[in-house]
């Protein structure tokens, strides 16, 4: 769409934010006529909505639910539910609703720039590693790339800003792919498929389905999960541009058309002169930091994407070499007293977890949190025989007791009757308590945080500043 497109064009903004004041902003300036609408009236909303005011943009604090007046578009925060009566009056009214990344979409190339490809990826779990993952493989090929997205960099500001890009390497969430219709991208992956978010959607079918639109339109490649047939089905039923072709990633030996492992060597079966016999060497397991079997599965992943988009082997590689992960995400903070301390803070809900506690054996437990409607049976019958002890702390804790008492019952575990930040510090204490030399004490909630703590982050800082504190006094 080109600037004269925007010029008078009456767009409502749903929701103030990290997503929604930029898309505000980028409208202003392209010549439409604005009005924020956001749920909230609070102190940080009035200065926000102070500043947007001043650009000439009009801003409605407490009054999400009306339509505004002449709307012809709304631009929407990837929070707001399909279900706010917002939407259901923009419906009636014929207006379409677009998500923040469908405007970054339809903006790319605007300034006559031919726009970078998007490698997306989404999935319940391992986004945000894979995506950085695939960066810096892109870097290490020597293309010009940014990790962006859902990752928290603004997709707006990468195809509106100054720098120019060969490839993007893009995570997308489902609620951002509920809201992007027209988005088409290079190749895409969705990683694994699991119960999430489910009030948000409403159904694991609504789920599922808006994971899947990634793959519509897509180009060259549509990476699945082997081991997930849900994302295979996914590919079966995408619409997708003739030649695209459904690419596989295993842990196991690999197929034609798949990556995989082979004693230890990632390999690739499918970007090779000959599928059928012939096999390309990608990189060694221990070049995956770290080697757990989950982030292995992200590594092919990420590595299929960038062999779709032509990487060479080497760069894939050294890619992999060069990636060191976020924070709180299976992150080994210490050994105490030959008793391994691993911070996975990010696993906030069952699949996230089960993944961690596959990775270690024997394991004492750190886990609890809000459940967000999760069920923890099927999660602790797959770990039961790992487990040296479990500690429960947070809200919701008493839903894991229950699983535990009905499927390991042997397991000892510890329940602190407690919600406030400085149960952490006991946690680690019980866990150290329960743990032998060659244990891991693994903190993999499978719950969300904020009963007790600001987000994720928080969590695992605390988790890590326990730990060092306990070193400290065995030191």
């Amino acid at each position: 769409m080109s600037n004269q497109d925007w010029q008078g064009k009456h767009v409502t903004v749903a929701g103030l934010g990290v997503s929604g004041i930029p898309a505000a902003r980028v409208l202003n300036g392209l010549g439409a006529v604005v009005t924020v609408v956001n749920d909230g009236d609070d102190e940080r909303s009035r200065a926000q909505a102070a500043e947007l005011r001043a650009q000439g943009i009009t801003v409605r604090l407490g009054d999400g639910a009306t339509l505004p007046e002449s709307t012809e578009l709304i631009v929407t925060t990837p929070g707001w539910q399909p279900d706010k009566p917002l939407f259901a009056a923009a419906a009636e009214a014929g207006v379409p609703v677009w998500g923040d990344v469908e405007l970054a979409w339809r903006l790319r190339g605007r300034d006559g720039r031919e726009p970078a490809p998007w490698l997306a990826v989404t999935g319940t779990n391992g986004k945000t590693t894979t995506v950085r993952m695939l960066a810096s493989i892109l870097e290490a090929a020597g293309l010009r790339t940014a990790a962006v997205g859902n990752i928290g960099v603004s997709l707006l500001d990468a195809v509106l800003g100054d720098e120019t890009y060969d490839v993007l390497a893009v995570e997308l969430s489902s609620y951002q792919l509920h809201w992007s219709p027209s988005l088409r991208a290079h190749s895409a992956v969705v990683l694994n498929l699991a119960p999430d978010h489910l009030d948000w959607h409403g159904s694991m079918e609504a789920y599922v389905a808006d994971k899947g639109r990634i793959y519509e339109g897509n180009r060259i490649a549509c990476v699945y999960n082997a081991a997930d047939p849900a994302t295979e089905d996914l590919v079966r039923e995408a619409d997708v541009e003739e030649g695209c072709r459904a690419i596989g990633f295993t842990l196991g030996t690999p197929g034609p058309s798949q990556l995989g492992v082979v004693d230890g060597i990632l390999v690739d079966r499918a970007f090779v002169a000959n599928r059928q016999k012939q096999a390309q060497e990608l990189a060694e397991v221990a070049d995956v930091n770290p080697p757990a079997p989950h982030n292995i599965a992200n590594a092919l992943a990420a590595a299929a994407l960038a062999r779709a988009f032509g990487v060479e082997p080497r760069a894939v590689r050294d890619g992999l070499r060069a990636f060191r992960p976020d924070a709180h995400r299976i992150e080994h903070v210490a050994d105490v007293a030959s008793v391994a301390y691993i911070d996975d803070s990010k696993a906030t809900n069952t699949h996230a977890a089960e993944a961690s506690l596959a990775a270690y054996d024997p394991i004492v437990w750190i886990a609890g949190g809000l459940a967000k409607g999760a069920v923890f049976d099927e999660l602790v019958t797959g770990a039961a025989k790992r487990l040296r002890g479990v500690v429960l702390m947070g809200r919701d804790r008493a839903l894991i007791r229950e699983a535990l008492a009905r499927h390991a019952p042997e397991v000892p575990v510890v329940d602190l009757d407690r919600t406030d930040t400085g149960a952490m510090s006991e946690a680690v204490r019980e866990a150290a308590r329960l743990a032998r030399p060659g244990d891991t004490v693994l903190m993999a909630p499978a719950c969300a945080s904020m009963d007790m703590f600001a987000n994720y982050n928080q969590r695992g800082e605390a988790f890590a500043d326990a730990v060092r504190a306990l070193a400290a006094e065995s030191a």
